[in-house]
């Protein structure tokens, strides 16, 4: 048996369930990243941690700590924000190579 003489059905059922691999991994991996990076525990102390300190600022009226806590806060939003952006990509990507790898299955005849 030959590799190169593939018939058109045969090729087509090797890149339909190749995308579908492709693409129920890409679906795993963006749940796990949204799922580890956004609802992670580290990031949520540091948030509290950081608001315990601002609070602690206020009350002290130290200016620059404030200052200081809200920039930490703000990083740790834009951390947050990108995890997440990259979890849904790498999930639409994935449902897109589903949807691609459903498309090719129905042309198999």
């Amino acid at each position: 048996m030959n590799i190169l003489n593939l018939t058109t059905t045969e090729f087509f059922l090797i890149l339909a369930g190749s995308l579908l691999i492709l693409g129920v991994l890409l679906l795993i991996i963006g749940v796990v990243v949204l799922i580890s990076r956004v609802l992670g525990g580290d990031l949520r102390k540091i948030a509290e941690q950081t608001a315990t300190l601002a609070q602690k600022g206020i009350a002290e009226e130290v200016a620059g700590l404030v200052g200081n806590a809200s920039t930490l806060v703000e990083s740790l939003n834009g951390l947050i924000k990108s995890a997440a952006g990259i979890g849904v990509f790498l999930i639409l990507i994935g449902m897109v190579l589903l949807a691609a790898s459903y498309g090719l299955a129905l042309q198999i005849r």
